[in-house]
């Protein structure tokens, strides 16, 4: 699909809804949908993949909040927030959202393979795998591209992944001949219908180990180190979280591997302080250079920049530097850096500072006399940041 639709439309819901609505929900669009109930109808499998993205994200606390705050854009660049480019493929669907349906519902059999009469075997998928990874104001304004090392659980190299010695002493259960389900018959209204449960003999593999790998022991993986590439977008934000797909750990003795699931801190700036895609700055000038004016430097995320101070600066005031801030996460348009100028009076004088001042204390240049213009600090603060 070119353009996604929105996560609620798809399963006909609003973001109030509760948990048990949002299932009924999904399992309204997956019986609907599904590609075994609709083989003449080359849009079904879109339409059931659509359904099953849409229920992984809103079912899930923190991808609905990231989805509901960013829209599809704070999903990490990956369909469902950790799918491939086009989606959930139909193994993932059966192995995560069978159990909406429940092993004793009439309608477990579509996502156990029981309907039509060929079963398809459940893929299991292993653990995902969650770093908290820590990121400068630089890398989060502008982007990064960063290599982590993770240990991870994958597939043995010796067996193949199958536990097995050699990867051939292995047979097939024969409680269930190989699909790890067992299957029984459930006569209801609507007459004969297959519900399917784990093979208790295989706990749903459906092979048996006869002698074990001498490498992983049986597990068929082994803990490894891995250095796994990461791109990190620009604008993301303390909290978000991204997702490497694949990159999590494999379960024992075959499957897919989970996900690689980074959750973004940001590092406090000695200067700099975010607000959205803004960045604030608070700079401190003697009330001489505010005054008589000057020109200074001042720290921005990409080096330095200088402005100048017009004579009669006052406290408060706020300049802008145009495009100077944190770039839209996943967008084009980027925010401004805010200068709010702050007028130092010091705190304790010489007695040569203290006379100078005081030939100045009446002078009628030093006397306040703001005009009808001129605006106090909330009011400053909402032309810049609503205006």
């Amino acid at each position: 699909m070119a353009t996604k639709r929105d996560y609620y439309e798809v399963l006909g819901v609003d973001k109030g809804v509760s948990a048990e609505d949002l299932k009924k929900a999904y399992r309204k669009m997956a019986i609907k949908y599904h590609p075994d109930k609709n083989p003449d109808d080359p849009t079904a499998e879109e339409k059931f993949k659509e359904a099953a993205e849409a229920y992984d994200v809103l079912n899930d606390p923190q991808k609905k909040a990231r989805y509901d705050q960013f829209g599809h854009a704070g999903m990490g660049g990956a369909a469902g927030g950790g799918y491939g480019a086009g989606g959930p493929s139909m193994d993932d669907i059966f192995s995560q959202f069978g159990d909406v349906f429940g092993d004793d519902s009439p309608f477990g059999s579509f996502f156990r393979g029981g309907q039509g009469g060929g079963q398809r075997q459940r893929v299991r998928r292993g653990s995902d795998l969650r770093i908290k990874l820590k990121l400068n104001l630089q890398e989060v304004a502008n982007g990064v591209e960063k290599k982590i090392k993770v240990k991870r659980h994958v597939t043995c190299t010796t067996c193949g992944g199958n536990g097995s010695k050699n990867g051939t002493a292995v047979q097939t259960c024969s409680t269930c001949s190989g699909t790890g389900q067992t299957r029984k018959v459930v006569n209801t209204m609507l007459g004969q219908m297959v519900s399917t449960s784990t093979c208790p003999t295989c706990n749903g593999e459906g092979k048996l180990v006869t002698d074990r790998c001498d490498v992983c022991f049986g597990e068929g993986r082994v803990l490894q180190e891995d250095v796994i590439p990461l791109k990190i977008p620009a604008g993301v934000a303390e909290g978000i979280q991204l997702s490497v797909g694949g990159k999590g750990n494999v379960p024992p003795r075959g499957g897919v591997a989970g996900d690689l699931l980074i959750v973004v801190e940001e590092e406090e700036d000695p200067d700099l302080k975010r607000d959205g895609n803004n960045v604030v700055f608070d700079l401190y000038v003697n009330f001489v250079d505010a005054a008589i004016g000057t020109s200074v430097e001042v720290p921005t995320i990409d080096g330095k920049a200088r402005i100048t101070l017009e004579p009669g600066t006052q406290s408060g005031r706020i300049l802008r530097l145009k495009a100077k801030g944190i770039k839209e996460l996943n967008g084009y348009g980027r925010g401004d850096q805010l200068v709010h100028v702050n007028v130092w009076t010091p705190k304790s004088l010489s007695l040569e500072e203290r006379n100078m001042l005081e030939k100045l204390r009446n002078s009628p240049n030093f006397q306040p006399k703001p005009n009808k213009n001129e605006k106090g600090f909330f009011d400053k603060m909402k032309d810049f940041f609503h205006g």
